[in-house]
């Protein structure tokens, strides 16, 4: 009886004491990051800053809110390398209603130690294109899907075999399914409402990290969100092929009005960032180069018609290559649509950049054909004074200053103190005839 005591009191004990610590993991904070757009090095550096901050602040697990529509193969490569050496288990939660986790967000969310979707969400869709907008060669098609299946598979290997054909075709034959396909045949563990039903779902699941299986204790856990730094947000929006273009087509105004009036620098220092931030945008974006020939193609036309002043000819030439330009460098065929630049985007900016130019190109017309306003050349039409009398030959005031003056032909007499109009300035002296009161 004693012995039975004495078991009971110190299992009550261990009782007490485990309490503790069980409350303790269940109260452990859990991380929350936010992916919403393509998957690019501003996003790879906010994940791998957030593993960072989960691992030092002590989370029990990092959930990656995903809706992107993929993205670049390079970045993804060292986000899922992250994800699966980090000993903080991450959970990849594709949301919210109506988001898509499509190509490179297709291989995170498998990467994920665990993975949930919201309802109404889709997956997939991963197959491969070239950096420059154009469908990939037979070869390195073949080549560049091999690599992605060999990549995949370790990270569907503990999965059904069903969602293993699947991650398969949706690298070879860009298949996408819904949140309620993905989980019925494994590809995913949960479909959740919402953050705090994906954290009672996930109270008591095991995953397998790097550092060793862990059992998850989620079940009224801190949920603490970080977001992106100010660099990481501008880096992001550099993503977006509006801006880029927008970007572009500013810097290189700023940079030809720097050009065609030196001197100032407030423009050329526009256009030099502008340019800057453009170029990390079209290093990241899926590109043709070969637009940008049209782009200066398009300028050089607009700076001549203001040199030569074809009357606007010239600028309705710039505006079409602009916009060719434009189309060629971000809507060529293959580049994914979430990429592609907005044609009446294009089309608005061309007839503002071609207004621009017209108005200037009648500003160098007028000037070309303006009467003079300073020099002899600026004295003939106006007025002066006679200050002696014409015998034949007189003294004419005029602009402030005393002129030698003759009268011109068919001019009357001219006395002093009558009011006479220049005609003509030849050499240093005035053609002049008497002007009627």
């Amino acid at each position: 009886m004693k012995t039975l005591r004495s078991l009971l009191t110190l299992l009550a004990l261990a009782f007490l004491l485990l309490q503790p610590l069980h409350a303790a993991a269940a109260g452990t904070p859990v991380l929350v990051l936010t992916i919403d757009g393509p998957i690019a090095p501003a996003a790879r550096e906010y994940l791998h800053r957030g593993l960072r901050t989960a691992e030092q602040n002590g989370a029990q697990a990092v959930i990656l809110q995903l809706d992107t529509p993929g993205g670049d193969l390079g970045s993804m490569q060292d986000m899922v390398t992250d994800i699966r050496t980090s000993s903080v288990p991450v959970i990849v939660y594709v949301t919210p209603r109506g988001a898509w986790a499509a190509s490179a967000g297709a291989v995170i969310t498998m990467a994920g130690h665990a993975s949930a979707m919201a309802p109404e969400t889709a997956i997939g869709a991963a197959s491969p294109v070239s950096g420059e907008g154009q469908d990939l060669t037979e070869t390195m098609e073949t080549k560049v899907k091999n690599q992605m299946k060999a990549a995949v598979a370790p990270l569907v290997a503990h999965r059904s075999p069903e969602a293993q054909e699947l991650a398969a075709a949706m690298i070879e034959e860009a298949r996408a399914v819904s949140s309620d396909e993905a989980l019925e045949i494994g590809l995913i563990d949960f479909i959740a409402d919402d953050l705090d039903d994906l954290l009672q779902q996930l109270d008591g699941f095991t995953v397998e990290t790097a550092s060793g299986p862990q059992t998850l204790q989620t079940a009224g856990a801190q949920a603490q969100t970080l977001g992106m730094t100010l660099i990481e947000e501008l880096l992001n929006i550099l993503t977006d092929p509006n801006i880029v273009f927008l970007l572009l087509s500013i810097g290189v105004q700023a940079i030809l009005i720097e050009i065609s009036s030196p001197g100032g620098w407030v423009a050329g220092f526009i256009g030099a960032v502008c340019l800057a931030l453009a170029a990390y945008g079209l290093g990241i974006l899926t590109v043709n180069w070969f637009g940008l020939i049209f782009f200066v193609i398009a300028f050089v036309l607009f700076i001549v018609d203001v040199k030569a002043a074809t009357h606007g000819g010239l600028t309705a030439a710039g505006i079409g290559s602009f916009i060719v330009g434009a189309l060629v460098l971000f809507n060529s065929p293959g580049t994914p649509t979430f990429q592609r630049v907005s044609l009446p985007l294009v089309i608005l900016v061309a007839v503002v950049i071609g207004i621009t130019f017209a108005i200037i190109v009648g500003f160098s017309i007028r000037t070309l054909k303006a009467r003079a306003h300073m020099g002899r050349e600026s004295l003939a039409g106006t007025s002066g004074v006679a200050v002696s009398r014409f015998t034949p030959d007189g003294q004419v005031q005029a602009a402030g200053e005393l002129w030698s003056a003759d009268p011109a032909e068919g001019s009357g007499k001219i006395r002093k103190g009558d009011r006479v109009e220049i005609v003509s300035v030849e050499g240093l002296r005035l053609k002049v005839r008497k002007k009627d009161r």
